[in-house]
């Protein structure tokens, strides 16, 4: 029998779990043989070079290398590669032939979240960063009234913004998003959850409690507002979850995983608690959705109520394909939205679940979807930062493209940064809108 490696595999993709409590895990000559090794098997590949910036640029090292080859490369040079990667999954699910279980084992998102983890230990995270993603802190005090005038102010004010690039290097031209006083909580502060008979499928309960985020919760509010009404309307019991902190997926992309597990050991109690109640949970932002469905699970495997809750835990269109899988989707549309050009959230296609958006957006009568499966380049903070927004921005050129070219009568994203980047690119005045909010309009709830 031959012991010869495969060239790729068909096996369908397995995780390890991180393994960051593990002894090894911030030693930094393993981290940087590891590095190399998995750079060598990518730079004989080249597969993702249309991905992120983090393999350009990697790549280009390599070609521009006394050996041309990974060898040739500076060790140092190779920070440069990890701080373009935003752990958006695309190359472990849709290009790598050599993750795991391939004897390979090439798994280089999560080693660009190792390599973060000893950067942000080893102190090389900006004030900037620590800043940007504690989401909860800016969030709370950017909506505070009268505050909240003046931060949405400064956003829009291309003076100020230059002090700010100037101050915290994020960049002036960048789209920063509003903050609302009116918060999801506060709106929702009186909402119960109706008093209808809910019917359960094999994988639903039909009641659902909403992670609100903290983008739902402090940028775009509305969106929370519509999931109720859209959810309520399909006659599914719906409410919105209280006291809950950041997901997490900020501090987890900038290496922080002591903030991570902080968060989590404040979140999880509740959410579990819920599911024993009987309740199953969504959240609006796909990156929320993954933190629980993918990275608590493989960061604290042995933990049983973060099983719990991610097998609890569903996408918001995956939640209505099952319900109308099961004959109990609300098909009486008062309207139509025409045609949609339909950008798929990185972080909602690497859940493994299709594309639900579109099959219900489909349902709606005369309606028309482009579906446009390509990164925006967003990323929820690497659009904002001065040395990365120019790539961003090139990044989303294709999404902002095939929108242009589609002429649609509305666009959309799962992910509202997604979209509001897109918009960006765009420039045209037009807006972006979630999918969840084009289904509310169509039902004209």
């Amino acid at each position: 029998m031959s012991t010869a490696s495969r060239e790729g595999s068909l096996d369908a993709p397995t995780r390890h779990p991180l393994g960051q409590n593990e002894p090894d895990f911030y030693n930094e000559t393993a981290i940087f043989d590891e590095l190399e090794r998995v750079f060598d098997i990518c730079h004989g590949c080249r597969r993702c070079v249309s991905l992120c910036n983090s393999f350009p640029t990697l790549f280009d090292l390599v070609d521009e290398s006394t050996t041309m080859e990974v060898d040739g490369v500076e060790r140092k040079d190779y920070w440069k590669v990890v701080d373009h990667c935003y752990l958006c999954d695309l190359c472990y699910l849709t290009k790598c032939p050599y993750v795991p279980p391939h004897e390979w084992n090439v798994d280089f998102p999560h080693l660009m979240l190792r390599a973060k983890a000893l950067g942000y230990k080893q102190g090389r995270s900006k004030l900037r960063d620590k800043i940007i993603t504690s989401t909860d802190a800016i969030g709370k005090l950017a909506s505070i009234p009268i505050v909240v005038n003046v931060v949405n102010a400064v956003n829009r004010n291309e003076h100020t913004r230059a002090l700010l690039e100037s101050a915290l290097e994020i960049h002036a031209e960048a789209r920063l998003p509003e903050y609302h006083s009116n918060t999801l909580s506060r709106r929702s502060a009186q909402h119960q959850p109706a008093d209808i008979e809910i019917t359960a499928t094999e994988r639903t309960s039909g009641k659902v409690a909403i992670f609100a985020t903290c983008y739902g919760q402090y940028n775009e509010p509305l969106i929370g507002e519509d999931l109720l009404a859209v959810f309520e309307h399909n006659q599914i019991q719906t409410m919105i979850v209280k006291n809950t902190v950041c997901c997490g997926m900020p501090k987890l992309e900038l290496g922080d995983l002591d903030s991570v597990e902080k968060l989590k050991n404040h979140n999880i109690p509740l959410l579990a608690g819920l599911v024993d109640d009987g309740w199953d949970i969504i959240s609006p932002v796909p990156s929320c959705t993954l933190q629980f469905k993918q990275e608590l699970p493989l960061m604290f495997p042995a933990d049983a109520d973060v099983e719990k809750v991610r097998q609890a835990f569903f996408d918001p269109f995956e939640y209505l394909a099952l319900r109308h899988k099961a004959g109990l989707m609300n098909l009486d549309f008062s309207g139509t939205i025409g045609k949609i050009a339909y950008h798929v959230a990185c972080h909602q296609r690497v859940q493994r679940i299709g594309l639900k958006t579109r099959d219900i957006l489909a349902l709606i009568p005369e309606t028309e979807i482009e579906v446009i499966e390509r990164c925006s380049g967003h990323d929820g903070t690497y659009a904002i930062k001065q040395e990365f927004h120019d790539t961003s921005m090139k990044i989303c050129k294709p999404v902002v493209n095939r929108v242009r070219k589609a002429e649609p009568d509305a666009y959309a994203s799962d992910c509202p940064m997604a979209g509001q980047h897109i918009s960006a690119g765009l420039n045209d005045g037009s807006k972006t809108q979630h999918p969840i909010s084009l289904l509310r309009q169509a039902y004209g709830v």
